[in-house]
């Protein structure tokens, strides 16, 4: 018998299936590694996107704000001439009475006068101070209140209504005038395109949306739909693709939502044509509203 060299103690030799297990473990806990760096970065992409569009919604809530000073100041400045010329148009129009043709130009002067000053109520509304006084309200009556607002626009529009029991926590008044807003975009929209058939759907919803419980309003119609390149300028103060109009009515929308703490989404009606929805936070106590 040979003894073992002094000094060296005798090693087990590792096995191929306990070399296998061992590689299994290291590549599992390599996988969950790498899964974890990807989650990781994901969640920071998200949180720097959601950071960006913070940022950039802040910006822009800072322009529309100075823009509305400057629009305040130039719109007073501007309604005190209009009345004195529309008091002297009319005053043209009693002197002439018996010479028509004289006095349907006055009127037509009375009238340039009357769109005018209907734009610097536009501008007027949308750079006065807004400071809402929320209450509870049933989605159906806002709904109602906007579209007995758009009655005439309205007319021959097939109106679809869903989840009209939903309950907002928001101020009627100004939330009547952005869906007011809303509607009566949607319709002329459509008329835009011709056809005979329009028609226009009402919604409300509550969802969750990033973590935070929310209340959608939704119109959307079955018009041409928005091209994407004006998605990113429609809400823009005095911007419009229409040959009349101030181009105020979806800033003041978007003005009206930005003071209630909300957002405004953009997108595509299922039978192809626009839809824009009112995100409004739902309301302290909203979930014992249900």
């Amino acid at each position: 018998m040979h003894a073992e060299p002094k000094g060296k103690s005798a090693q087990a030799a590792v096995t191929p299936d306990e070399l296998a297990e061992l590689m299994g473990v290291f590549n599992e806990v390599t996988a969950r590694l790498e899964q974890t760096h990807a989650d990781l970065r994901g969640q920071v992409a998200r949180l720097q996107g959601e950071l960006r569009d913070a940022n950039e919604q802040l910006q822009r809530s800072r322009r529309l704000a100075a823009l509305g000073e400057m629009a305040a100041g130039i719109a007073h400045e501007v309604r005190n001439p209009l009345g004195s010329i529309q008091l002297y148009a009319q005053m043209l129009r009693e002197d002439l009475v018996d010479r028509p043709e004289q006095c349907e130009t006055a009127g037509k002067i009375g009238g340039a006068v009357r769109r005018l000053n209907a734009v610097v109520g536009d501008v007027l509304a949308f750079s006065r101070d807004m400071t809402p006084r929320p209450t509870w309200f049933e989605a159906g009556a806002l709904f109602d209140a906007a579209l007995e607002g758009s009655v005439r626009e309205c007319a021959g529009v097939e109106i679809r209504r869903r989840g009209e029991g939903v309950e907002v926590y928001c101020d009627a008044v100004l939330m009547n005038q952005a869906l007011t807003n809303l509607v009566r975009n949607a319709v002329e929209a459509m008329a835009d395109q011709g056809g005979a058939e329009y028609s226009l759907s009402v919604a409300a919803e509550r969802k969750t949306v990033e973590g935070v419980e929310m209340v959608g309003l939704c119109v959307t119609d079955t018009g041409p739909g928005i091209p994407p390149e004006i998605v990113d300028r429609m809400f823009n103060p005095f911007f419009t693709t229409r040959h009349t109009g101030t181009g105020l009515g979806l800033a003041i929308v978007h003005r009206i939502v930005d003071v209630h703490g909300g957002r405004v989404l953009v997108g595509s009606g299922v039978d192809g044509g626009a839809s824009v929805e009112l995100l409004l936070p739902a309301g302290a106590g909203a979930e014992d509203r249900e």
